[in-house]
């Protein structure tokens, strides 16, 4: 019942009724009233409620009358509370308790009275100093949340005979006098421990280490967000968590991975949000965790221990915003400035006067607000392709790009051409050049958000092979008003599954979005790489790490987001998955030629994965064989029976 007015106060009781308006619902089982103030006695009371929810209880204690024995599930959120219960009544049903944001409440009920009670709620009790002592008598207790009571002085003792909890929330307790240390070692059913807003380095600066080492072997999870943890807090060995899975250090004054972390095997999910001191993180565990870095602005690399079975994928990362100085997160993506890029790739990319060049606007990936966030030239590495921005076109006359081109355009976006013969194909590579300009006033532009953040494409297609790859820079150049930008970008293709050979039909795509870049020329290089090559050695070496997803020809099925399609972004195979077709998607995944075809049939809005099709089909040909001739012999089969059964 939800009468009273929406605007008004939280505390304010509009709606007044009588009690004995309930007096002939007998079968009344769940009541939920908001903020309702009832006049009278409970004696004729339904006696059969299981389950009331009464938020912002009116009075100051519940009314020794009023008929609690049959209720399972009790609510008083926002109460006026001081105390619970006046005299004594045994509640045996009862299994949920819940007397959050109860600012009043300063004492809790005797648990004796409650034996089967499995959860209890106090968030944001802020007049509560201790709970009673009778808590270790719950033995089916389960949860226990006591989040944000921040005058809660001290424990009980004997909650360490809780043997079936599993869940204890202290998150925001920060006046605690003493942390239970020996009832932690004794919880050994203790799953998740969440102690965020502790400021356990400060309160207890010589017995942080031991804090931490008191943590029960059997947690799940552990949150020690805004702990105020330093690196020297963390000591050196935790293997009484071996068996954490989710592990969160947010908002605390660390400068490095704590050392115990490598040895967590089996941690999914890991959490460093707005660590503003986090410079690297070197040693990561391997697995399919979930890592969070956004905020950490000080943040520059991050790596993994070495494991050749390990299968990294981003979408289970999250990069965020305010982490401009991460340079380098091995197996997705490395800059470098450009001084320091190996002089193999400089000579194949044609670049000459690097020493002079001035500083560019950057764009990374993530970011949703466009500012002037300048920059000294880098050369990314992402997926075995090299890309580097730099300003203007000064650098190649207006009629020539770098090197000797099998196309250039000026106007088209797309460019084809057949492979030809080279003495070994194996070392053949792509260098693709573009020059391009803004259309929209940047400076005017204080929020420019996409969720996709897909504004600049390279789409290779081998047509012949039915393989396509589309690829989105992490990192971009932003032109100023009036100035161009070239980009250029080599693809290291050295695999025979996928090398380009002679003959190979191959299509080339630059994709400016509209309305924020425009595309002014491109150009495509085949270049022959020398097979002693190391250029990428020291960024993506790929013989000490075969999983190591960097060089085109490496094991991309992280990134097939359609059989023979692999989008190279920084995007996740299952949001790929959930976007509509729009007229983007379909734009990255077909190719000119493809989507004039399907302008002449009336299919705009579907993409032909004609070649993508048939591949996948061809691998299953055999078995769909083998299919046809069991059900072939099964026929002639079932026919002899039939007619041996006849001449019986």
């Amino acid at each position: 019942m939800r009468m009273h007015l929406a605007n008004s106060p939280i505390n304010t009781n509009e709606t007044i009724l009588e009690t004995n308006a309930f007096e002939r619902m007998q079968k009344l089982k769940l009541l939920h009233l908001s903020h309702v103030q009832l006049d009278g006695c409970y004696a004729k009371f339904p006696l059969g409620l299981r389950w009331l929810c009464w938020l912002g209880f009116p009075l100051h204690s519940i009314p020794i009358d009023f008929p609690l024995e049959n209720v399972i599930v009790l609510e008083m959120q926002y109460s006026s509370l001081g105390q619970v219960c006046k005299g004594t009544k045994v509640l045996p049903p009862l299994k949920i308790l819940d007397f959050s944001h109860s600012h009043d409440l300063t004492e809790i009920m005797d648990f004796s009275l409650c034996p089967s009670l499995e959860e209890l709620i106090l968030v944001d009790c802020t007049s509560l100093k201790s709970v009673h002592e009778s808590i270790g008598n719950l033995e089916r207790l389960v949860y226990l949340n006591m989040k944000d009571c921040k005058n809660l002085r001290m424990l009980p003792k004997n909650m360490c005979m809780l043997k079936s909890l599993e869940t204890l929330i202290l998150s925001g307790c920060s006046s605690l006098d003493e942390f239970p240390v020996e009832m932690m070692k004794q919880i050994e059913s203790l799953k998740v421990l969440r102690t965020d807003g502790i400021p356990l380095n400060e309160l207890w600066p010589e017995r942080c280490s031991s804090i931490l080492s008191s943590f029960p072997c059997s947690l799940v999870e552990l949150n020690l967000s805004r702990c105020n943890l330093s690196d020297d807090a963390f000591p050196w060995d935790l293997s009484n968590l071996s068996s954490i899975r989710r592990l969160y250090l947010d908002e605390n004054p660390i400068c490095s991975l704590p050392i115990f972390i490598k040895g967590l095997r089996r941690l999914d999910h890991l959490s460093f949000y707005d660590c503003e001191r986090l410079e690297s993180l070197v040693g990561l565990p391997k697995g399919h965790q979930c890592l969070y870095v956004s905020q950490c602005r000080s943040l520059e690399s991050i790596s993994y221990l070495q494991d050749h079975s390990f299968n990294w994928s981003p979408e289970f990362h999250s990069i965020g915003g305010c982490i401009d100085n991460l340079v380098e997160w091995q197996y997705w993506y490395k800059l470098e400035p450009i001084g320091r890029v190996d002089v193999e790739m400089i000579k194949l990319l044609g670049l000459c006067n690097l020493e002079s060049l001035p500083n560019i606007r950057m764009h990374k990936f993530g970011r949703m607000v466009w500012c002037d966030d300048w920059s000294p030239v880098q050369g990314l590495y992402q997926y075995g392709i090299f890309s580097t921005f730099l300003p203007g076109n000064e650098f190649f006359p207006r009629n020539e790009v770098p090197g000797r081109l099998i196309h250039k355009s000026g106007g088209s976006s797309s460019i084809s051409f057949t492979v030809p013969l080279l003495p070994d194909h194996r070392g053949r590579g792509l260098n693709v050049f573009a020059v391009y300009e803004n259309v929209i006033d940047f400076s005017d532009t204080k929020l420019v958000y996409d969720c996709m953040d897909i504004r600049m494409t390279i789409k290779v297609s081998n047509k012949s092979k039915g393989l396509k790859w589309i690829y989105v820079p992490l990192v971009y150049g932003i032109p100023g008003e009036g100035e161009d930008m070239t980009w250029l970008s080599h693809w290291k293709m050295e695999n025979e599954t996928i090398a380009l050979q002679c003959g190979d039909e191959v299509s080339v795509s630059v994709i400016m979005r509209y309305p924020w870049f425009q595309l002014k020329e491109f150009g495509v290089e085949l270049v022959q790489e020398h097979q002693n090559n190391t250029m990428l050695s020291t960024q993506h070496n790929t013989k000490s790490d075969p999983n190591y997803p960097f060089v085109i020809s490496g094991d991309l099925s992280m990134w097939e987001h359609i059989p023979g399609i692999y989008f190279l972004g920084s995007f996740s195979k299952e949001f790929i998955k959930s976007m509509p077709r729009s007229n983007l998607i379909n734009h990255l995944i077909m190719d000119s030629d493809e989507e004039d075809t399907d302008k002449e049939e009336g299919q705009e809005d579907e993409p032909d994965y004609t070649i993508a099709k048939t591949r996948a089909a061809s691998n299953n040909y055999g078995l769909r064989v083998w299919k046809v001739l069991l059900i072939v012999v099964g026929f002639f089969f079932t026919l002899a029976l039939v007619l041996w059964s006849s001449i019986s």
